[in-house]
């Protein structure tokens, strides 16, 4: 009789079955968030004098109505981070607006405040992004939503440009670049599990630096982030930060704020452009629960505000000089903000306007060359200047005409070929009047 006993038989079959289920596991992806991305996530000081906090995702889509071209779109279910990409069947410039006048200062776009420990309780405004570049290199996007954009107002403009700024409501302290809906971020780039650098989003630009750049400051293995008044901007230090050239922002150490303990987590694919949801750090679960991390938001190609309010409209007021608006349009969500990138900044860097940069140079010199009596001498400086260039060009023009054009004599000519002219000149005159004559 040939074939193995039954016991023998039960045994193969059953570490076979095993063996199936060891290669199954293998192949499913692992869901769980890593580690290091939590163990190095930042850590963000929010101002003392910030009155509009981290903001929850939900609560802000339930306060605003999708417009398109001035109109709300009629027929939608009712809206959530489950199911926002059906907005996208009406095209990339679809608007989340605002439910209430923002100039009323409606309650919930002023989020919520953290407590002592740094937690929020009832919102989740951090969405984290983890994006696997190869096996070694990793970079974990850390994204935070505020519900309002305070601009800045005369006080956070730099000398000389602030005397431009003069009255009216501007010059009065009427804050500019205001726009509802705001998506700050910081990017950590890790190689083999280890953090070497870090990226700071700042109004349209950001800053990145290498992770043992002085400049960090870190707790425990975290890097320090302060977050600007109003703006939201993201630093590594507190104090007055410069930005564009001429304008101010304010940070500090007022309330701490730890992010990913009110998170949503993910995994981004840069082939499919799609992301999958992932099990918190230090999570006991496996897999993500049902519906705990929607995805239809990542994927919404609108905007997350208001669009910029017409010059006709009663809100909108528009500062002299630099057409900076009262109101602007709100930002577009985390999947345009360059998940894919070489370096640690943007791989596409903006084009500055001419004003911009006018104003740029200008500020640049304006502290050595033409701030006080400096103005003077650097004015003077330049008029000599100019002046000797003009001086310069006029005497090497003389030159070159003296040189190229000389004035012959009579004595420069040889008295041969004067008179062969003459002869040629009478011999020519005959012969015109001979033929004249013979006509």
């Amino acid at each position: 009789m040939t074939g193995a006993p039954p016991t023998q038989a039960f045994m193969l079959r059953h570490l076979f079955f095993i063996g199936l289920l060891g290669i199954s596991a293998g192949t499913e992806p692992d869901l769980r968030c890593p580690d290091y991305v939590a163990s190095h996530a930042p850590l963000v000081w929010l101002h003392s004098d910030d009155p509009y906090k981290p903001s929850d995702l939900l609560t802000h889509v339930r306060h605003t109505t999708p417009v398109l071209d001035g109109e709300p779109i009629r027929g939608l279910p009712s809206l959530g981070l489950d199911n926002l990409d059906i907005l996208n069947e009406s095209g990339d410039h679809v608007a989340l607006t605002s439910d209430e006048d923002p100039t009323t200062f409606p309650a919930w776009i002023f989020g919520e405040a953290p407590d002592a420990t740094g937690k929020l309780h009832n919102a989740t405004p951090c969405v984290v992004i983890v994006v696997e570049k190869s096996q070694q290199d990793v970079d974990a996007f850390y994204f935070y939503f505020y519900s309002y954009n305070e601009g800045p107002n005369i006080t956070q403009v730099l000398e000389p440009l602030d005397r431009l700024v003069s009255g009216g409501k501007a010059a009065s302290g009427m804050h500019f670049g205001n726009h509802i809906g705001d998506w700050e971020h910081n990017m950590v780039r890790f190689r083999d599990g280890k953090p070497v650098g870090i990226y700071y989003s700042q109004h349209v630009d950001g800053k990145a630096y290498g992770w043992d750049d002085p400049i960090i400051s870190k707790a425990d293995g975290r890097p320090l982030v302060y977050s600007a008044r109003g703006s939201h901007a993201n630093y590594p230090a507190s104090g007055d930060q410069v930005h564009n050239a001429a304008l101010v922002d304010y940070c500090d150490a007022g309330q701490k704020w730890d992010p990913i303990l009110s998170a949503y987590f993910y995994r981004f694919d840069p082939a499919t452009f799609t992301v999958t949801s992932l099990v918190p750090p230090n999570s006991s679960s496996s897999a993500p629960p049902p519906s705990s991390n929607p995805t239809s938001f990542f994927y919404f190609t609108g905007r997350w505000g208001d669009v910029q309010y017409p010059d006709s409209d009663p809100r909108q007021e528009t500062v002299p000089y630099f057409g900076l608006k009262r109101f602007q349009s709100g930002p577009t969500g985390p999947r345009h903000k360059h998940l894919v990138r070489k370096g640690l900044l943007p791989d596409r860097r903006r084009r500055q306007g001419w004003m911009e940069w006018g104003v740029g140079i200008y500020m640049s010199l304006y502290p050595c060359c033409f701030r006080g009596w400096r103005s003077w001498v650097s004015l003077s400086f330049v008029i000599v200047t100019l002046v000797g260039i003009v001086l310069g060009i006029r005497s090497v023009f003389r030159r070159c005409r003296k040189r190229g054009y000389r004035k012959l004599l009579e004595d420069d000519i040889p008295l041969d070929d004067r008179r062969r002219e003459e002869e040629a000149l009478l011999a020519s005159s005959d012969e015109e009047g001979g033929e004249e004559n013979d006509h």
